[in-house]
């Protein structure tokens, strides 16, 4: 199933992508995709519907993010070997792990400001995690059945707050709108190998990045398993991968973000994400 939240922002109803790509009205049968919304037992009774048989929602409404904002937004660094070269850093031994803020989070389509005297917007095209299922000390061998679903994050970054100003990535990882998720929630089932993904990013219509979710240093179930032995991962947490080669940082000279910029991504299978740059503006 691909699963969605539209309408405005903070007013998000639950639907679903029926067979013709029109979304179906689900406000009958779950509040909305978080926590319990997200559980396997509210999955299996979606699962159920007829898709025909649920309202039809009318026009082109506003995507929302496909996650409402989670307990716990994770992110993976350095998750991938061409991204790892391009930085002239070494694959790592174990995950790096940091967080997002989670009112990060943002519509698939919805405009990314940058923060206040950003001057070194990046992107990062990224499959993500959404848990199901209460985790903690999983093993690999059972990670995907704490799995809900995956979509695509982009985790954008200002590289000045996360690398120069010391201390913590989080810095330039958690501003407001650096974590758009969606346009859909996609069911493991839908995803025969999702260790074989095809993902690309374009700036201005200019392709930045192209890759493979076959190129992660450490896979799906490895980071399921691996971030449940340290913190219990909730229904409704998120989890972002890491990104390929391609960032504006790997760059000479480095082609950073500036408003007016366009953005569009997508993996396959789970859609495309497409945003305009836009510069701060107090109370946005």
């Amino acid at each position: 199933m691909k699963l969605v939240r539209y309408g405005r922002p903070g007013k998000e109803k639950p639907g679903l992508i029926d067979q013709d790509g029109r979304i179906r009205d689900l406000s009958e049968y779950v509040e909305d995709f978080a926590g319990e919304g997200l559980s396997q037992k509210s999955i299996r009774r979606i699962a159920r519907l007829r898709p025909g048989n649920l309202p039809l929602v009318r026009g082109k409404p506003r995507l929302g993010s496909c996650v409402a904002q989670p307990g716990n937004f994770i992110a993976v660094g350095l998750n991938y070997h061409d991204h790892a070269q391009e930085t002239g850093m070494k694959p790592p031994a174990e995950p790096i792990l940091f967080n997002k803020a989670p009112n990060s989070i943002s519509g698939p389509n919805d405009d990314i400001m940058l923060p206040k005297g950003s001057t070194k917007g990046d992107w990062e095209i990224e499959i993500a995690i959404v848990i199901g299922t209460k985790a903690s000390y999983v093993s690999e061998k059972e990670a995907m059945d704490y799995v809900a679903g995956f979509c695509i994050c982009n985790d954008v970054s200002e590289r000045e707050y996360q690398i120069e100003r010391s201390g913590q990535w989080m810095k330039g990882k958690g501003c407001p709108t650096f974590g758009p998720l969606g346009p859909w929630l996609v069911t493991p089932d839908e995803l025969p190998n999702v260790q074989k993904l095809d993902m690309w990013l374009d700036v201005n219509g200019a392709r930045q990045q192209t890759g493979n979710t076959a190129n992660m240093i450490f896979g799906i179930k490895t980071l399921v398993s691996y971030i449940s032995q340290f913190m219990t991962l909730d229904p409704g947490d998120v989890i972002t991968t890491g990104t390929p080669a391609g960032v504006a940082l790997g760059r000479k000279p480095p082609n950073y973000l500036k408003a007016g910029d366009t953005l569009s991504c997508g993996i396959e299978g789970l859609g495309a994400q497409a945003n305009r740059i836009v510069a701060y503006k107090k109370g946005a």
